[in-house]
């Protein structure tokens, strides 16, 4: 026979009572009866995590969108879909204003996730139109300020007109020593990056480097990815326009961020630490 999962249990505990109950009363319950072998320090608080996540109007971002249970104003829970016993015709119309109030606001809030992702994607796209109208030579300063946000030290930019095919260099911290890594910088808005540059860019730095780095605000060819790492060459990593703006969110760099709370219901929390 299978064994009951930690919520099933739950609702038989329900069942079985015929009537609302805290978290407490269900844990309490359950060992009383000992319907459930808990192999945790904080048994309680699994039965809390298994009851609150398949809830109805507590809607936080690690909830099920399965429901099972129903949260109800005074801190108790109860069965969904079930009428609540001993409800009057009065405070089940309240019941039904609160539940289409709730879901009112569910739906705002998935709203507000929806135009969140939106402007998340329309952000990054012009972060990454503004790299590809900038000056190729400010482009360089813009890796190398990057570099140096990612712990690079001693980086420089090489002169603009006869660099050899390395735009800039630095060291980088790598357990007890430093790479002497050299970059090269392509802001180009159509073209992609074929192998082709991925070679003559590594014969550049060969024997005089031990990495070397590429940055496009374009993207690269299929060979091109497939050439970053050769027997016996010096390893390439390549980072293209859409990575360059995943990183300049993740080490705000360049990026500001304003903070708009989004508040979740989490009252029965209060009455379930009674």
């Amino acid at each position: 026979m299978k064994k009951k999962t930690v919520y099933e249990v739950a609702l038989g505990v329900l069942e079985k009572m015929g009537k609302p109950l805290s978290i407490k009363e269900i844990y309490d319950y359950i060992v009383l009866h000992d319907l459930y072998k808990f192999n945790a320090e904080s048994p309680e608080d699994i039965v809390r995590v298994s009851v609150r996540s398949r809830s109805e109007g507590l809607d936080f971002p690690s909830a099920r969108r399965t429901k099972y249970f129903q949260f109800l104003k005074n801190g108790t829970f109860w069965i969904k879909d079930i009428p609540i016993p001993g409800q009057t015709i009065r405070e089940k119309k309240k019941d039904s204003i609160s539940k289409q109030t709730k879901e009112s606001l569910k739906h705002t809030v998935d709203d507000l996730k929806s135009i969140h992702s939106k402007h998340v994607e329309a952000f990054k796209a012009q972060i990454l139109n503004q790299l590809m109208q900038i000056d190729p030579a400010l482009f360089e300063v813009f890796a190398r300020e990057l570099l140096r946000v990612y712990g690079f030290k001693k980086v420089e930019v090489t002169n603009y007109v006869k660099d050899g095919g390395i735009d800039g260099f630095g060291q980088l911290k790598v357990g007890i020593t430093h790479l002497n890594v050299a970059f090269q910088c392509k802001r180009w808005k159509n073209n992609s990056v074929s192998r082709t540059e991925i070679d003559k860019f590594r014969g550049a730095i060969q024997g005089d480097f031990e990495q070397g780095i590429i940055f496009t605000t374009s993207k690269f060819t299929k060979e091109a990815l497939g050439a970053t790492r050769k027997a016996g060459a010096v390893p390439i990593i390549l980072i293209d326009g859409k990575s360059l703006v995943e990183i300049m969110i993740d080490k705000k760099f360049g990026i500001e961020t304003e903070t708009i709370p989004v508040y979740i219901n989490a009252l029965d929390n209060i009455f379930n630490n009674e």
